[in-house]
């Protein structure tokens, strides 16, 4: 593979260790590692390029905010926003809740009701229940068997007092991706505000906020080989100019001390998936492909649709074996996961994505999820094909254990 050879000579002098074969990381909806690249650009401010700009003399302070504007120049390319729309927050959750709450707050002399979708990340599914128990009201709406929604259902349920639409850009567990220029023009046409938790899609897709239509998008840089600790919020400014309730905006900063290094990692980040996008895409999903093939002849089941989904996701059921058992079974080679962050630690709870889509509680617990990325052991289909045989002699193992 070309291009992950030309990756590997690139990285390799910033990081030695980068072909280290195991295991062979294969979770990258979780969390994504940071690429040497951006560890290089937030070098200089642990090393002296430090400090909380309102008390820095004027010349550390003029190169502390540089630095933060310039990462702010970077994000909003990728995006297609303008500069002064990006606001920088700790992560998705806190730019999901800023969004949501601080919507309807602003716009509730408009009306009490969200649209959202029975498949959404679990922090924004815990902003609509709280919103509920205020007496707001709340359409969560159904996903077919390919997890996409209806948008004929969708434009039903906007009514007069809907403030605002949140669906997530492409789902955290099956990978599927929403349209979100259709989602976005409906919104617009009818007067709603539009909100995606893109997390799983920014970095990963093309997304374009003007002609998607978007008024309000949450995205993190650690889902996009950036540092931990630190996310945005897009926020609107023109056509419609979106206000929030809750947050005073001043140069796209909260009041606290700004996470610098972890901003300039965001911004190097989004610079390198803004040019590297494509052929990276081209790779990961000829992996994904064979992968699949691999386990479809031993029995796996897809999970979700397979033409409109990141490129790096597989989500995949072995019927008769707990999607746990397989994911401890291959620990020691490959790490995948059987859930969400948000709910793998919860052993009771079958996925909530794959109930929604109607197969039963006995396929969400047999489901298991894959994400293949920039760093999958040199990133070559040879390693992803690896991953797919170990998953497949482990279920193997596992049903003549059960039987």
């Amino acid at each position: 593979m070309i291009y992950w050879k030309r990756r590997v000579e690139l990285v390799q002098p910033l990081c030695p260790d980068y072909n280290n074969p195991f295991p062979i990381y294969l979770d990258y909806n979780t969390t994504t590692p940071i690429d040497p690249r951006v560890l290089v650009a937030m070098t200089p401010h642990f090393k002296g390029k430090y400090g909380n700009a309102s008390s820095l003399n004027p010349s550390q302070k003029h190169e502390v905010l540089s630095a933060i504007e310039s990462a702010r120049d970077q994000i909003a390319k990728g995006i297609g926003a303008s500069h002064d729309e990006i606001v920088f927050t700790s992560g998705t959750t806190e730019s999901n809740n800023l969004a949501i709450y601080g919507a309807m707050e602003q716009y509730k002399y408009k009306g009490d009701h969200i649209i959202t979708c029975v498949t959404e990340h679990e922090t924004v599914l815990e902003v609509a229940r709280e919103l509920e128990e205020h007496g707001k009201k709340v359409t969560y709406l159904p996903v077919d068997e390919l997890g996409m929604i209806n948008l004929r259902q969708l434009e039903d349920a906007i009514t007069e007092q809907t403030v605002m639409i949140s669906i997530m850009a492409a789902n955290n567990e099956i990978g599927v991706t929403l349209d979100l220029e259709s989602v976005g023009k409906i919104a617009h046409d009818r007067d709603v505000l539009f909100h995606t938790d893109a997390a799983q899609a920014v970095g990963h897709i093309p997304i374009d906020v003007e002609r998607d239509h978007i008024d309000l998008m949450s995205f993190s840089a650690h889902k996009m080989y950036g540092p931990e600790g630190v996310g945005a919020l897009y926020v609107r400014k023109t056509k419609p100019r979106v206000r929030l309730a809750g947050m005073t905006r001043r140069r796209g900063l909260r009041f606290d001390i700004p996470n610098v290094r972890e901003i300039v990692g965001f911004g190097k980040a989004m610079d390198i998936a803004t040019v590297e996008m494509h052929s990276e895409n081209v790779e990961l999903k000829q992996a994904t492909a064979t992968m699949l093939d691999i386990m479809e002849e031993r029995g796996g089941l897809l999970n979700g649709d397979w033409s409109s989904r990141l490129p790096g996701n597989l989500n995949v059921s072995f019927p008769g074996v707990e999607g746990k058992a397989i994911v401890n079974s291959v620990s020691k080679s490959i790490t995948i996961s059987a859930g969400s962050a948000r709910t793998i630690n919860n052993v009771e709870a079958p996925s909530h994505v794959i109930m929604a889509l109607g197969y039963g509680e006995k396929r969400a617990r047999s489901s298991i999820r894959i994400g293949v990325g920039r760093f999958t052991e040199g990133g070559d289909v040879a390693s992803a094909e690896f991953g797919a045989w170990e998953i497949v002699d482990a279920v193997d193992k596992l049903k003549k254990i059960n039987r």
